[in-house]
């Protein structure tokens, strides 16, 4: 069977062969599956399995830093610019042994079999190794996000009741003890840092430990009892609470089994073709992502290496690599890799306008090049004298060696998938799940090259569709039967933590006893038995005249612009039309402003009022080519000189946007756009 006969196959179908479902995968009608190997039901077995089966091969990996640097910007800020050398391993041997050690050590420190720990860091081995002890020990790790803000960090630490928290000497320094006096029963600090310093307008009766400390405590022989007797955890117990940095509230802490996770890592390693210990993984996307924490656990369990890396260290162009060394993707080359849209979107951006300044004949040539391999995908074919002669400058951004290119988080745009398919020679899978499904839900083939859709259920989960009357979605729906996406299985997790009214509103049991989650989002099912995401619940506004506007659908097409980088469209309903916040991109808003000879900084231009038309313009331009209705297309719009980064909370760690945080930061604009100002 070639590539194209395996895409165009029966992915999934539904079992109850009504067209709502539930749809299963194919090769999983009769049951849905928990786990891979008989009797490794919880992490902490997970671990020690992979350390018998690899104890030599290397499992954790982390850059030395050769110098560091501050580098003076013509616009004078200044950055700080590093120097990296190779990868230093820890062995799963190695790795084992010191999530024991500190584990027992945390113990000697007081803490409790199911009583709540957490960690709030960086991506980093260490982040494993002390999720690793905490799975060993049966401690329920409560995870935060680096990028929340302090009322969500203190709300998360207090709420989870913890006395213990891991973190790094940079967090501890820039985030967390600035509200240490507002966490009453926290009592111990590790930091994950090798000996720190001193530690001064530290509150009394805060214990400051490091992570190398705490292990040289838990391997004394006075210890060893601990470690010994420790408590192995059920398939039912609490692995891990998550708090979502969510796109609307307070975050909220989703609860996790073990048995949760083992059964959504079980469906993601199952789409992965030939996964095996001799493939690579570049971890940077934050551990307390859902995401990340899977692929990296996908990763463990079938002794692959994780190398890790950050986004402003991960490619020789990124803003922390010193001009002339070497990225981390340039020295790992991985072949491995999860990113999230808004990541692929500017690999996708910053190809496309290199491409744009080339000579003639060389813009030509990529062009040939680039619509001959999409037709020759397109009939199952491969292209590899295309693939080494045009393409593998663009394949070296990553390393070189990338076989497979994860995505998640957000729906990836057609025009980024087919870029990252064709210029990146390696297949994009594209999935969808939530913190709620342990990120578990669905991820397309490798080998099916369509876009848009994000494939069939994993052999954990099914997925029954909802009708929706409001929206007008229905499972009787032609061609597609279209409805609230419901996914079931033992992936889905335990529920919301001391949230009980969430609960009931988004969680439910069947007659069979399997929990069941409501996403919110709407889906329709291809007759392969794919999904794509066609809008959501909440993004739904109905404007004056009675017309229903999708604010995901007008935002998808519009991110299509070359002009834009960031897009929030907004709709009150007791108005006529829409209104957008935009970030556009900068080099091509110069270009533009050069044309209408328009002179000063990004934020003058943006404040145009002659800028702000004409970006209107070419927008509507955009939508119209893109099919969006009259009354879909935003009237007004606001142009962003800054960037919606995590750090500003304009946009989640993920990079969904947070509507109710960017209609409070634009709501001068939004009064001026509607005519109130």
């Amino acid at each position: 069977m070639n590539n194209l006969e395996r895409a165009r196959r029966i992915k999934a179908r539904s079992v109850s062969r009504h067209p709502a479902g539930p749809y299963r995968a194919i090769n999983n009608q009769d049951k849905l599956v928990a786990w891979q190997h008989p009797g490794v039901d919880t992490l902490d077995k997970m671990f020690e399995y992979a350390a018998v089966r690899f104890p030599q091969r290397d499992c954790l990996g982390t850059r030395e830093v050769l110098s560091e640097e501050d580098e003076l910007q013509p616009n004078g800020k200044v950055f700080k610019k590093v120097i990296l050398g190779n990868y230093n391993w820890l062995s799963y041997e190695g790795a084992y042994h010191a999530a024991k050690c500190f584990g027992s050590g945390l113990a000697a420190l007081g803490q409790r079999p199911q009583c709540n720990i957490a960690i709030f860091c960086e991506t980093r081995a260490e982040w494993i190794v002390a999720a690793q002890a905490c799975f060993m020990y049966n401690f329920p790790l409560v995870t935060l996000y680096a990028t929340l803000g302090p009322t969500a960090i203190s709300h998360g630490l207090n709420e989870t009741e913890v006395t213990h928290i891991i973190t790094s000497k940079d967090l501890l320094q820039s985030r967390l003890k600035a509200i240490l006096c507002d966490v009453p029963r926290l009592q111990y600090v590790i930091v994950v840092d090798s000996k720190p310093t001193s530690w001064p307008n530290i509150p009394r009766g805060i214990m400051i430990y490091s992570m190398d400390a705490v292990k040289e405590m838990g391997s004394k022989p006075n210890n060893s009892e601990l470690a010994v007797d420790r408590r192995q955890p059920e398939p039912s117990d609490i692995a891990v609470i998550m708090y979502t940095s969510g796109s609307t509230g307070i975050p909220k802490g989703v609860m996790i089994s073990h048995g949760n996770i083992i059964a959504g890592i079980t469906g993601m390693a199952e789409r992965i073709p030939n996964l095996n210990e001799t493939d690579t993984y570049i971890g940077y996307l934050p551990l307390a992502h859902v995401l990340e924490l899977s692929a990296e656990l996908v990763c463990i369990s079938h002794g692959c290496r994780i190398g890790y890396s950050s986004p402003q260290t991960l490619a020789d162009q990124s803003t922390k690599i010193k001009k002339g060394s070497k990225g981390d993707t340039s020295v790992l080359k991985p072949t491995l890799m999860a990113a999230v849209p808004e990541i692929m979107d500017r690999i996708y951006k910053n190809v496309m306008t290199k491409v744009e300044e080339m000579s003639k004949f060389q813009k030509t040539l990529f062009v040939l090049a680039y619509n001959y391999k999409m037709e020759q995908i397109s009939r199952g074919y491969s292209t590899p004298l295309c693939d080494s002669l045009v393409f593998k400058r663009v394949r070296a951004l990553l390393g070189g060696n990338t076989r497979v290119l994860l995505s998640g988080g957000a729906p990836l745009s057609a025009a980024t998938q087919r870029f990252m398919n064709i210029c990146l020679c390696c297949p994009v899978g594209q999935g969808y799940g939530l913190t709620e499904t342990c990120g578990a839900g669905t991820i397309s083939e490798m080998w099916d090259y369509s876009t848009g859709r994000v494939g069939a259920p994993l052999v954990c989960s099914e997925i029954t569709l909802k009708d929706w009357e409001e929206g007008g979605y229905y499972s009787t729906d032609k061609p597609n039967p279209r409805g609230e996406i419901l996914i079931g299985g033992p992936n889905v997790t335990m529920g919301y933590y001391k949230n009980e009214t969430k609960n009931r509103d988004d969680f439910f049991v069947d007659g069979n006893g399997q929990r069941w989650f409501c996403t919110g989002d709407i889906g329709e099912f291809h007759p392969d038995g794919c999904l794509k995401i066609i809008d959501r619940k909440k993004d739904l506004v109905k404007l004056q005249a009675g017309e229903y506007v999708s604010l995901g659908k007008v935002e998808a097409v519009l991110k299509n612009c070359s002009l834009i980088d960031n897009i929030c469209a907004y709709a009150n309903s007791d108005q006529s039309y829409v209104i957008s916040f935009v970030v556009p991109n900068h080099k091509q808003l110069m270009a533009v402003a050069e044309q209408m000879q328009v002179r000063g900084t990004m934020e003058e231009i943006c404040n145009n009022p002659q800028m702000e038309k004409e970006v209107l313009s070419i927008i509507t331009e955009a939508a119209i080519s893109g099919k969006l209705e009259r009354f879909e297309i935003p009237k007004k719009i606001r142009l962003s000189a800054e960037p919606w980064t995590p750090e500003t909370g304009l946009v989640t760690d993920a990079f969904k946007l947070k509507r109710k945080e960017l209609k409070t930061h634009y709501q001068e604009d939004i009064e001026r756009m509607y005519g109130g100002k």
